[in-house]
């Protein structure tokens, strides 16, 4: 009995520091992408690190997906190559990054046909308080040119990107 009033404690001690040091392990749980790919054709988000894919997400667009957005309130989801810029965790769509349109090509194009090009475009998840509706709404494009996910496919993207990671939409073309 001696052995086990001595041992325990240190065998105890040792669970517990493996259990504060081991790398946590989730739902959540994605490699850091240096890159988003958004392809409007397939409708998937793919992170990517160094050419090399880590996860694809079925995603939703603007109720006119087709195209380059060419002003505030045309539904489009703009194309090209952008940053993620901030990440808002108090967003009131479970959480969101916003995509750094419009670039300076963008301005210069809407206001060489006076128009507004239109801004805050994000990744973002469903609307609070509407998460269990996820399944339903990404089968079909509501949002006003944002790119929207499951809330929780939007925290795994969360936690695997950083602000400054670039990102490339392509269109349909």
């Amino acid at each position: 009995m001696p052995f086990i009033r001595t041992s325990l404690p240190l065998l105890l001690l040792c669970l517990a520091s493996l259990i504060l040091v081991s790398p946590m392990t989730s739902a959540y749980a994605v490699e850091k992408a240096d890159m988003v790919v958004i392809d409007k054709r397939s409708a998937r988000l793919y992170l990517t690190q160094k050419g090399r894919l880590l996860k694809a997400y079925s995603v939703a667009f603007g109720a006119n997906p087709h195209g380059h957005k060419q002003q505030r309130g045309d539904e489009r989801t703009p194309e090209g190559d952008y940053v993620l810029d901030y990440k808002n965790d108090e967003s009131k769509y479970h959480l969101s990054i916003r995509i750094s349109y419009p670039n300076e090509a963008d301005i210069a194009r809407a206001k060489a046909q006076g128009l507004d090009p239109g801004d805050n475009i994000f990744i973002h998840g469903q609307p609070n308080g509407f998460g269990w509706m996820g399944w339903l709404n990404q089968k079909t494009n509501w949002t006003d040119g944002c790119i929207a996910l499951k809330n929780t496919d939007m925290d795994e993207i969360w936690n695997a990107v950083d602000e400054g990671t670039k990102v490339r939409i392509v269109g349909f073309d």
